[in-house]
């Protein structure tokens, strides 16, 4: 039972990780040109993306 809590734990540790990191990567991949054309804000992105995954 608590062995089984540890893995349901660790791999929606792991999903939410891995979620994060694509989302990061795109960020990433917009140029400061994009970035103007939409108006945004490369850290707010990335705050609102880690508050969005972890709470």
């Amino acid at each position: 039972m608590i062995f089984d809590s540890l893995v349901t734990r660790a791999r929606q540790s792991i999903a939410k990780r891995k979620h994060y990191n694509r989302l990061v990567a795109e960020i990433d991949s917009f140029s400061s040109r994009d970035l103007a054309d939409m108006r945004a804000d490369r850290s707010e992105m990335l705050y609102q993306v880690h508050k969005q995954i972890y709470g």
